[in-house]
């Protein structure tokens, strides 16, 4: 997929609120132009959307839909890594550097998805945005209202990779993805869990993948396996994409990984 295909693309619901805005600062008239078209297009009752956003705090909200506009698994797929796209910027940033490593995963996500040209456009937003201060709190509440639960934790496990690109995940980074975690509305379970795969603080990471505790029983190690992996699904995220879909799978495999360490240290069957 081509960059300007791409831009048009990502007409979703980041084309209003605060992510359309800082997008459309960031590439200029032509972006605008491309946002300004997004916000008159007609809903099924035959309003325009305004550039305004629903919010759902409900869980089980599918984020398909603001003001009465249905978007297309498309338009989501591609707000999805837009949103990712702003975020990471914030993670690159946590620790004062610019890791070549860290911005060399962001370019990968970009080219398996929209391709090279798509990439490289991307990677110039990126730099733009590296170099201001990226408000994680306003663009987080927007997510946070337009991107169902399974997303949002898809996009927390992006973000988390990128942190540790570069071999080193550092606690500052740790920091603003639990800050990050916060705004997009995750349990701090599910955020303690995800940075756990990642950042191995402690010997009991494997536990805090699942989201228990050392002293949990092995019942209660089973009972929670089969709740995290059915949370963690990757039919979940299908209509992000199969590469999104490929990347929750990794995340699915790391929930099995923890499950076969405990049972391994307890001698479980």
């Amino acid at each position: 997929m081509g960059s300007a295909k791409w831009i048009g693309g990502f007409l979703g619901w980041v084309s209003g609120g605060p992510i359309g805005a800082l997008i459309g600062f960031l590439l200029g008239k032509a972006v605008d132009n491309y946002i300004e078209m997004a916000r008159q297009l007609p809903g099924p009752d035959g309003g325009t959307s305004s550039g305004q956003y629903r919010r759902a705090d409900d869980t089980s909200y599918s984020g398909t839909s603001r003001n009465g506009r249905t978007y297309t698994s498309g338009e989501q797929r591609n707000s999805f890594f837009v949103s990712l796209l702003v975020l990471s910027s914030a993670v690159i940033k946590a620790d004062g550097r610019i890791h070549q490593k860290e911005l060399d995963c962001v370019r990968n996500f970009f080219a398996q998805n929209f391709g090279e040209q798509a990439a490289s456009q991307a990677m110039q937003i990126l730099q733009k945005l590296n170099a201001q201060e990226v408000n994680i709190y306003t663009v987080g509440d927007q997510i946070a209202a337009n991107m169902n639960y399974s997303q949002r934790l898809q996009l927390f496990h992006y973000l988390a990779r990128i942190a540790m690109a570069d071999g080193n995940f550092s606690s500052s980074e740790k920091s603003v993805l639990e800050a990050i975690a916060s705004v997009i509305r995750l349990t701090s379970s599910d955020a303690d869990s995800v940075i756990a795969m990642y950042y191995k603080e402690t010997d009991d990471s494997a536990y805090k993948v699942l989201e228990i505790s050392p002293s949990a029983t092995n019942d209660q190690v089973k009972a929670a396996y089969r709740r995290m992996a059915m949370k963690n699904h990757p039919d979940k995220v299908a209509t992000l994409g199969p590469d999104v879909q490929k990347a929750a799978a990794e995340k699915f495999r790391q929930i099995q990984d923890a499950y076969e360490t405990i049972k391994k240290q307890r001698g479980m069957v």
